[in-house]
């Protein structure tokens, strides 16, 4: 993750007629919503604006965006005005206290925080799949909030669809590897200090997972954390089943919180019909947004995909089960989620008058 997003010059003013959107990141201080900014940059997305809000702890705090240097506002309803687009990058509690302020002023919303995904009109959003399944989205003139799918839910449902349109899939485990960032900067300090302080032998903070995560493995957090594991785990079933449909079986589903700052790490047991080739399954996994790693090179890894917009993936076949094949892989979660966010946006962007003040 780059902390010098390359994005259009902001201006002060509208510019009438240049073609271009006017954007807003709420949570422009938080990890996902730098990650948002820099995807937006990558990917050239016609913005003629883009403006960064946050909260009270973020107010002033400098930002690059393309060449000059913009500082982080707070979030006032003024701010939503004339706006094309919002991404809530966000903690929910946010998302939920302005996002109607948004919708009310004419923005279409990208939602980060998940705060919306079972509100009337959300759809949760994954474009990865939507090509996968050939999906052609109904252009509208007022689209409802955009939820972005978990990248855990994305990846197994990437996969495991290919997979099933290479042979017939019977079922699949699979044990997903959480990082401290899915619980934005907060988490990643307090995996920070705990290492630190355990080497120091001081006492632990556990005002984030309530729990030691700091070389440790855990399946639960303490019962002060929130959201808890399971809750996480219940929302990438809840997206898989959103966004994959038929196209795939629900995996069995275990998520462990590790001890690693960035990235997640998947181990996939994949049941099919019958025997299992394994070339018929590297060859129906590869492609756009997947990269197969042969046996002979380095392992996909948390660190490896760092950077990544691709899903990293190896395959070995399980020598107790002719039946059976494994899946080791590995992601980088913040590039995945911003990339699904942005590409929603893009194809809300249809829809919307270019250069039009809303």
């Amino acid at each position: 993750m780059s902390s010098n997003p390359k994005l259009p010059v902001s201006h002060p003013e509208p510019q009438h007629g240049t073609g271009l959107y006017r954007v807003a990141i709420v949570g422009a201080g938080t990890i996902r919503g730098k990650e948002v900014a820099e995807i937006l940059g990558d990917r050239n997305f016609p913005a003629v604006d883009i403006k960064l809000l946050d909260d009270d702890e973020s107010l002033g705090q400098l930002e690059t965006v393309g060449e000059e240097v913009t500082f982080i506002q707070k979030v006032r309803s003024e701010q939503f005005d004339n706006l094309d687009f919002t991404f809530f990058a966000s903690d929910p509690e946010s998302t939920r206290k302005n996002w109607k302020l948004a919708e009310r002023a004419g923005s279409a919303i990208v939602d980060m925080s998940y705060a919306l995904e079972d509100s009337p009109g959300a759809t949760v959003r994954s474009p990865w799949m939507e090509r996968e399944l050939g999906q052609m989205r109904t252009p509208e003139l007022q689209p409802g909030p955009a939820v972005t799918a978990h990248p855990a839910a994305v990846v197994l449902a990437l996969l495991l669809t290919r997979i099933a349109k290479a042979a017939p899939l019977k079922h699949a485990v699979a044990t997903v590897f959480q990082p401290a960032s899915e619980h934005g900067q907060k988490g990643m300090d307090e995996l920070h200090e705990q290492t630190v302080n355990l080497l120091s032998f001081q006492q632990l903070p556990k005002n984030v997972f309530d729990t030691q995560v700091a070389f440790n493995m855990v399946s639960r957090y303490g019962e002060h954390s929130a959201p808890t594991l399971a809750n996480v785990e219940e929302r990438v079933i809840k997206h898989f089943r959103r966004i994959a449909g038929d196209a795939a079986p629900v995996p069995s589903l275990l998520l462990v919180q590790a001890p690693i700052f960035h990235g997640h790490a998947f181990s996939i047991h994949v049941d099919m019909e019958g025997p299992v080739d394994v070339e018929a399954i590297s060859r129906g996994l590869a492609g756009e947004h997947v990269t197969v790693v042969p046996v002979a090179d380095e392992s996909p890894s948390n660190v490896g995909a760092a950077g990544q917009g691709d899903i990293l993936v190896s395959i070995k076949p399980d020598t107790n089960d002719p039946n059976g094949v494994w899946l080791w892989a590995a992601t980088d979660n913040l590039r995945v989620a911003a990339i699904t966010a942005v590409e929603s946006a893009e194809t809300m962007a249809a829809t919307r008058p270019r250069g039009k003040i809303q």
